[in-house]
């Protein structure tokens, strides 16, 4: 059984944008495109600074420090100097809220 945890309102999201927030202890960065909100954990793979102060373009999510940048589907990197995915969470959508689960089981 999958655990979602309201975090935010999905107008709280900048479309095309980002936010981070915190699930628990987890950093968790929010992406909304159009009518669609993907969760990313909130950390480069690469160097450790948060995703969500970076910026959002063509599906992706760039780390502002080195330009690594993160598919905000599957988390993998579309190039260097990150090699490594981030992990992806589970997001549902009721009404204006956003709810997500770091279960992988969603």
């Amino acid at each position: 059984m999958s655990d979602f945890a309201k975090v935010c309102k999905v107008s709280d999201i900048p479309d095309e944008g980002v936010i981070g927030v915190e699930v628990g202890e987890t950093p968790v960065a929010l992406v909304r495109k159009g009518d669609e909100v993907f969760a990313l954990h909130d950390v480069c793979s690469h160097a450790e600074v948060k995703l969500s102060e970076g910026d959002v373009y063509d599906g992706t999510l760039e780390c502002w420090l080195h330009g690594s940048c993160f598919d905000i589907h599957s988390g993998k990197p579309t190039g260097p100097p990150a090699t490594k995915p981030v992990n992806v969470y589970t997001v549902k959508i009721d009404g204006d809220d956003v709810l997500v689960s770091l279960s992988k089981e969603s």
